[in-house]
């Protein structure tokens, strides 16, 4: 099975250089639908489903792959490389700016910037660190989900997507959760708020852009300080945008930072 047909990756635009937009846990690419298309008139905009994801071949799903954000990160070097891409702009949501650190670490050739948009390189606090959750408070999450796939998606999207003026935006989100396999949907949960990636930061040599959202209950302001002050030459840019989700909620200021850095 190839990379395109496995990962759904829809390919737009013409512009000679790339970039690559990659959505977060329980979502797909659609969630980048307001962001993506102000930039097919420069670049050749790449958008994709991880595996498990929206309409990703979930016959490729390997729990063994998978129990690591690496198998993710290889999945977006195999995508890069099916499309003979080099150069390219990585702009990565929440567990995929992790997942676009890996792959940049691992091939640092195929990228040329990397855009981080509520990263978070560990969700659980430690020491000095803060994370934003303790382990208790990930467990109940992750048993809650494990439990009640439905309910889970209802009671915790309105908080992730924030702006409660605006419900549509929580309910998009939950609805998208709950298209999720519940299977796989809690195996990639765990992966995700229980991985620990903060040594990864220092070994990232691509340019760097760090977009923080305020108010974000899941990578809240120390978070993206954090990131900032471990990858060297990085540059953070505190949005006004709120909640976890700006690419659904404030789509104009994402597609402007990105275009000013890019």
């Amino acid at each position: 099975m190839s990379a395109r047909s496995r990962n759904n990756v829809r390919v737009h635009g013409n512009g000679e250089e790339a970039i690559i937009f990659a959505h977060g846990y329980g979502c797909d690419q659609n969630m980048w639908r307001h962001v993506a298309p102000a930039f097919e008139d420069k670049f050749k905009t790449i958008l994709f489903d991880q595996v498990g994801a929206g309409q990703s071949q979930l016959s490729a799903y390997d729990p063994v792959k998978y129990a690591h954000l690496s198998g993710y990160a290889d999945d977006l070097i195999e995508i890069c490389q099916d499309l003979q891409l080099r150069d390219a702009v990585f702009v990565g949501h929440s567990v995929s700016a992790m997942i676009g650190i890996l792959a940049s670490i691992k091939a640092p050739a195929l990228f040329k910037k990397l855009v981080l948009v509520g990263p978070s390189p560990r969700y659980i606090d430690v020491g000095d660190y803060v994370g934003g959750f303790s382990t208790d408070q990930i467990e109940e999450l992750l048993e809650f989900l494990g439990n009640n796939h439905m309910g889970w998606a209802a009671a915790v999207a309105p908080a992730i997507m924030g702006n409660s003026e605006r419900p549509e935006l929580g309910e998009e989100l939950k609805d998208s959760f709950c298209r999720m396999d519940p299977a796989i949907a809690k195996e990639f949960a765990r992966v995700t708020f229980t991985s620990d990636n903060r040594a990864d930061l220092a070994r990232v040599t691509t340019p760097t852009l760090i977009l923080q959202c305020s108010d974000d209950i899941i990578a809240p302001a120390a978070v993206g300080e954090y990131v900032h002050s471990q990858i060297e030459g990085s540059t953070l840019l505190q949005l006004r945008a709120t909640g976890h989700c700006p690419n659904l909620s404030a789509p104009a200021e994402v597609i402007k930072a990105i275009r000013a850095y890019v």
